[in-house]
């Protein structure tokens, strides 16, 4: 079993499928503390109503980020914590803190990275018109969203679609691939060469997907 944290900034829905998934016995894992950048941020208060401890740690109160990374390291590490995940943490994170826990942060980015990093990824893709887009749960490096690529999901983007009922679909995709994530590394699967993350014990997918449908080649 692998000991969280868990940095938040806002509703919380991944840390609450976390939780679920903890508590169903479905994720070798135990959540020790879950730290929020936002003092309004409802993660929080989800914590809270599973007897979590929740700590809110405001970058302003600091003299700079890494001043702040510092403290939130301070807290994690007396917590003992294994894997640390963000679960709509909505700041960088400084070196100073990624060099601390190598490989060993995780993230949830609702597209299917490389393409679309950042903020505000679901009206990029509509607006862009790709057919397909998704989620991708990835280790966190000192870019912007470009480390290692642990899991993704695909979902087929509707041509009415808009930034609202993509980023719905997507999200409970995210619901579905994060905890199997930690799981992941909570079995000691994960292997990482280079770019690539190796799930260890695990097929690979066959089959192809079209959007619309191939016809004339069925």
């Amino acid at each position: 079993m692998i000991n969280l944290g868990v940095l938040v900034s806002g509703n919380g829905t991944n840390l609450q499928v976390i939780i679920d998934s903890i508590e169903a016995k479905r994720l070798d894992a135990r959540i020790r503390i879950v730290i929020s950048n936002n003092p309004n941020a409802y993660a929080t208060t989800r914590a809270k109503k599973h007897h979590i401890p929740a700590f809110i740690i405001q970058d302003n109160k600091f003299s700079n980020r890494e001043a702040c990374d510092k403290h939130l390291l301070d807290i994690l590490q007396s917590h003992s914590i294994d894997l640390v995940v963000l679960a709509g943490f909505t700041r960088l994170l400084t070196p100073l803190f990624i060099k601390s826990f190598p490989m060993k942060i995780l993230n949830i980015h609702p597209a299917l990275l490389p393409a679309f990093p950042g903020l505000h990824v679901q009206k990029k893709a509509v607006d862009y018109g790709v057919k397909f887009s998704g989620c991708t749960v990835h280790i966190v490096d000192e870019g912007i969203d470009t480390g290692p690529i642990i899991i993704q999901a695909v979902v087929p983007v509707h041509t009415d679609d808009t930034e609202e009922t993509l980023a719905q679909r997507i999200l409970k995709q995210e619901h579905r691939i994060y905890p199997q994530a930690i799981q992941f590394f909570a079995e000691g699967r994960i292997e990482v060469k280079g770019r690539k993350v190796i799930v260890k014990d695990q097929p690979e997918i066959a089959g192809v997907l079209e959007n619309p449908q191939v016809e004339i080649f069925k």
